[in-house]
């Protein structure tokens, strides 16, 4: 039997000790008493998809697209591990990269096939990432997985001149994005979704208690959606509906619904407003002037939004898993507070976990390292000034102090042959060929300073916000550069 709120008590969620993974992350403070209004997205945010069967059906269907224009690519098959969120396609030389905060690449791939460390030097050395540049793509999101995973595919088969009447990888990139924008995929999917749902969507029962907190405790939420009318009202009442008991329904939790919103054009442009009169036909009406009223409504824009609540700005909260389209956009135009939902923190986190012993001695072994490298320069450096006799003079002679350099030199090497499988393993966290999301070698990933610049806080799933309450006063850690003392 389906379990309702009434039935969820203490023992199914202990509110006072979430996992790592279940946390909230701060990287501005968020005082949640003072939101008075929350908006949320749907897809991937209130809804989460089981993101390799989402990826699989895309995929299939982009490549039936390919295929019935003759292009022989009907062996290729989906990897799910080729690709992760928060790489750059380089459209320009065919590549995929992981740049740092920086944007410098720490790792690439060319198609399929990862570059030795001297082809990226030489491709990279003096272009660092910079998404404002055409040739750079951002994969901000989980959509976008499929069509990245093909696009290195037909890579390595233009390299192999199988795609004679493509000009570069630039127009096999164009070819990819054009099939992907053909709005029959998106929308042949989600009729399959909307037909069988439960493939597809992973169900979270905790997250209708914690909309229903925010609503009691005089939160005036909202869900924005670029998704049309029918497929939000039949994948919310699907995901929602049976956790709310008899007497509510998803409905009940939202002041305003608004779906093909054109995020993000919702956070900048004013845009027609529409109002859903009949929400079981979805018969549409035309809207002249301000928002009328709780409901449910297709278009508009935020202005109109904030008109209506007759609040803006900073007491407004916007929760959303797309970088860009959600979290920037509203911020940088509104000023609104931003929570990004990042599902893969969770996994992410369990990995870190896991390695926390082999991490320790990681640590341990790089701080014997650096001792000796320090004592190895040192030798060096009084060697040079025996030899040239300048400065301050060592005790020892050359031969003792070359002999030095030498046990040095070798014990450094031991302890090399025992940090590189630690560190090989430390790179290859969640991801094989990427390693962690949000991690670049020693560095924060390029898609982590994205979210610092955007994201308030961001955390795993909305569910997340039981832990915290309405009422938390969600604290940023104390900023620290490489001068701080550790703590």
């Amino acid at each position: 039997m389906t379990a309702t709120l009434s039935s969820m008590t203490e023992s199914t969620l202990d509110l006072e000790h979430s996992p790592p993974g279940r946390q909230i992350y701060s990287n501005r403070t968020l005082n949640l008493r003072t939101i008075r209004a929350i908006g949320y997205d749907m897809d991937y945010t209130l809804v989460h998809y089981r993101a390799d069967v989402w990826e699989q059906k895309v995929y299939d269907r982009l490549k039936g697209l390919f295929v019935a224009d003759d292009w022989p690519i009907g062996d290729l098959e989906f990897d799910p591990d080729l690709v992760i969120r928060g790489l750059v396609i380089d459209a320009e030389l065919g590549n995929i990269v992981k740049a740092n905060r920086f944007g410098y690449v720490m790792r690439a791939a060319h198609g399929t096939r990862a570059m030795s460390f001297e082809e990226q030097r030489e491709a990279y050395r003096h272009t660092p990432v910079d998404l404002s540049e055409p040739r750079f793509f951002f994969l901000n999101t989980l959509f976008s997985l499929s069509a990245s995973c093909l696009y290195s595919q037909l890579v390595d088969l233009y390299d192999r001149h199988v795609f004679p009447e493509v000009h570069g990888y630039e127009d096999l990139f164009r070819q990819v994005q054009a099939r992907l924008d053909e709005t029959h995929i998106e929308g042949s999917l989600k009729a399959e979704i909307m037909a069988d749902p439960e493939p597809f969507i992973v169900l979270d029962p905790q997250a209708p208690m914690a909309l229903l907190d925010q609503l009691q405790a005089g939160k005036r939420l909202m869900l924005i959606s670029n998704s049309e009318w029918p497929y939000a009202q039949k994948i919310m009442s699907y995901a929602y509906d049976r956790y709310l008991g008899p007497d509510r329904t998803w409905r009940d939790l939202f002041e305003l619904v608004i779906v093909g919103a054109r995020k993000p054009g919702f956070f900048s442009y004013q845009l027609p407003l529409f109002s859903i009169a009949d929400e079981e036909a979805g018969l549409l009406q035309p809207v002249a002037g301000p928002i009328p009223g709780p409901g449910a409504y297709l278009g508009g824009d935020a202005t109109k939004v904030e008109e209506y609540l007759g609040i803006s700005g900073a007491a407004i909260l916007y929760v959303g898993d797309h970088i860009f389209a959600d979290v920037k956009m509203s911020k940088s135009s509104l000023r609104w507070r931003t929570a990004l939902i990042l599902r893969e923190l969770e996994e992410e986190l369990a990995a870190v976990e896991a390695f926390r012993d082999t991490e320790k001695e990681l640590v341990g072994l790089m701080t014997e390292k650096v001792e000796l490298e320090t004592a190895h320069s040192r030798a060096r450096l009084a060697l040079q000034r025996l030899q040239l006799d300048y400065g301050e003079q060592p005790a020892a002679d050359p031969k003792e102090i070359t002999a030095e350099i030498a046990r040095l030199r070798t014990k450094t090497e031991e302890l090399d042959a025992r940090i590189a499988p630690l560190a090989r393993a430390a790179s290859e966290l969640e991801n094989p060929s990427w390693g962690a999301l949000l991690r670049a070698g020693n560095d924060k990933s390029h898609l982590a300073r994205q979210i610092e610049g955007s994201a308030d806080v961001y955390t795993s799933r909305v569910s997340n916000f039981l832990f915290a309450t309405p009422f938390a006063y969600l604290r940023s850690r104390r900023g620290t550069m490489p001068h701080d003392p550790l703590i």
